[in-house]
């Protein structure tokens, strides 16, 4: 990370995992006055993801061992409104949204230093794995963490202005087997502690179609080829995402098919060969420039937390929108899934966006978007 000021009043957000347990012994380390704090977001039932009763306890815990006081906010309304409900709007809609970055956006963040501020912290800090690094000019960017496998520059897109400033991210510099050394070194609880993976709030029990069997209803739809002729049926469209193989309720078939678009308004699912799913160009919309100026030029995309970037060229459009021609064909990326751009040399965040439902011209003749 950049300099900072030598000693800062620090508001560390603890998710009760190993990454912020070392992220907050480093910054007490450093001499900065730190408060942890721990975020209850769902209320609901959980056995996934870092929300549960067990991650805030170890959270607590681990404050306790390395000497700083420990609070816990209650963000559950706005983690309802801004990350729960959008996420079951989207699949009623047919898009495949990303609730970890909304979370990430909407409480990690913006809440979070938001509620700094009121409580007069100098910055907040993370356990994410990406650097902060000053420009030339002075501004800071998200760089990819040191350590390739566990880069999560890509989930903290967003930040930009004001919250570049106020962000620190102290193992971004660290692997994470350093990560873990150091806290068995200081004998913190959560040494061993393995990475949550999956979405807080749908349980490993009833997955995501029980979670939301139970909020919106189901349609059947019709599944048919590129031709539009009928070679299957599915229960519930909503449940239905672009690249799904399995569970297409397709007829026997010796073909491997692929979902190249669904329609969940007429209730069709277009299946085809995985030629089929390549597309040469991605629209994007709701954009955020690190610099807080759109710029059309050259630069990389990534179109999934640990996929490879790709080359590009943005192209702005108006209503803050870009459209993308990749310089290689890649599968087409989901309606609501999040692409991102680094600079040419793919080390740092210039911006992000959530990919348009009519996002996709085809790489092939007779593939349609």
């Amino acid at each position: 990370n950049a300099p900072r000021l030598l000693s800062m009043k620090v508001l560390m957000a603890m998710s009760g995992g190993v990454d912020s347990s070392v992220a907050a012994a480093l910054l007490k380390q450093d001499g900065h006055d730190v408060v942890g704090v721990t975020m209850r977001l769902w209320g609901g039932e959980s056995d996934t993801g870092c929300c549960s009763v067990s991650d805030v306890d170890d959270a607590r815990r681990v404050a306790q061992q390395i000497g700083i006081d420990h609070l816990v906010f209650n963000f559950s309304d706005d983690f309802n409104e801004q990350v729960v409900q959008p996420y079951i709007a989207a699949h009623a809609e047919g898009t495949t949204p990303n609730p970890c970055i909304e979370c990430n956006r909407g409480l990690k963040f913006a809440r979070l230093t938001e509620r700094a501020d009121a409580l007069g912290f100098d910055a907040v800090a993370t356990g994410h794995h990406a650097r902060l690094v000053a420009n030339a000019n002075g501004d800071m960017r998200v760089h990819r963490g040191a350590d390739d496998a566990k880069d999560q520059s890509y989930v903290v897109h967003m930040l930009a202005g004001r919250e570049l400033q106020r962000t620190l991210f102290p193992v971004g510099n660290m692997t994470k087997a350093e990560v873990r050394k150091e806290a068995e070194r200081l004998g913190l609880r959560t040494a061993s502690k393995p990475d949550s993976q999956d979405v807080c709030f749908i349980t490993s029990t009833g997955g995501r179609e029980t979670f939301l069997g139970d909020r919106i209803p189901f349609h059947p739809a019709k599944v048919v080829d590129m031709a539009g002729k009928q070679v299957g049926e599915v229960d519930s469209v909503e449940m239905v995402t672009i690249g799904q193989r399995r569970g297409i309720g397709l007829y026997k078939t010796e073909e491997k098919r692929f979902v190249v678009d669904v329609d969940t308004a007429n209730r069709i699912v277009v299946v085809g060969s995985d030629a089929d799913l390549m597309r040469t160009g991605v629209a994007l919309q709701a954009m955020v420039w690190a610099s807080g100026e759109a710029v059309a030029g050259e630069y990389r995309v990534q179109c999934s937390a640990h996929g490879a970037s790709l080359p590009c060229t943005a192209e702005i459009l108006s209503d803050n929108r870009v459209q993308l021609t990749l310089h290689e064909a890649h599968r087409r990326i989901a309606p609501g899934q999040s692409a991102v751009l680094y600079d040419p040399s793919d080390s740092y965040v210039v911006a992000g966006g959530l990919v348009n439902a009519a996002s996709a011209w085809p790489a092939s003749v007779g593939a349609t978007a």
